[in-house]
């Protein structure tokens, strides 16, 4: 007995909604990859932007002499023109900031608060984006099937990262 084939219209209802289920998909994670880098480069806008931007900000230096559990606080000793020395300003407590130390330093606009400059402060403040990556490679390769792509992404977040941990 030969097997009955199936009609013409249903192969081909089955091939567009498979066609409609891997665009679907196709779709929402590269969506969710695009959300992912948004996210990091919105997260590190936020300190990128005062650390690259620099033209007439204050610059200047800070010796850390106190830290708390967030923060980090000590003198400031302008270095560009137009600045005012400042008997204690703030920064973020990281890894990277020790008590002791004296580090090159932007201020936030109308603020005693202070962010890292120079070349370890471009690329500490680009750390979110450098995760976002890994993380968004992940989606590429699994998601969208774009292992080229996911790889070069991958690679590009490593690098990033490895970078802000060797110049910090």
């Amino acid at each position: 007995m030969i097997p009955a084939m199936p009609a013409p219209a249903s192969v081909s209802a089955r091939q567009a909604s498979a066609a409609a289920l891997r665009f679907g998909r196709l779709a929402a994670m590269g969506a969710v990859a695009v959300l992912i880098l948004v996210a990091g480069v919105w997260a590190s806008w936020g300190t990128a932007q005062h650390v690259m931007l620099t033209k007439g900000r204050e610059s200047g230096t800070i010796e850390v002499t106190r830290c708390g559990e967030d923060t980090c606080s000590g003198p400031y000793t302008p270095v560009s023109e137009g600045s005012t020395a400042r008997a204690e300003v703030v920064i973020e407590k990281t890894v990277a900031v020790r008590k002791g130390e004296t580090y090159a330093v932007v201020v936030k606009p109308s603020s005693d608060e202070v962010v890292r400059s120079g070349p370890a402060g471009v690329l500490y403040a680009w750390v979110p984006l450098g995760g976002a990556l890994l993380l968004a490679s992940v989606v590429v390769a699994g998601g969208l099937e774009r292992t080229r792509g996911a790889w070069v992404m991958a690679g590009a977040g490593v690098v990033l990262l490895t970078a802000a941990f060797v110049t910090i």
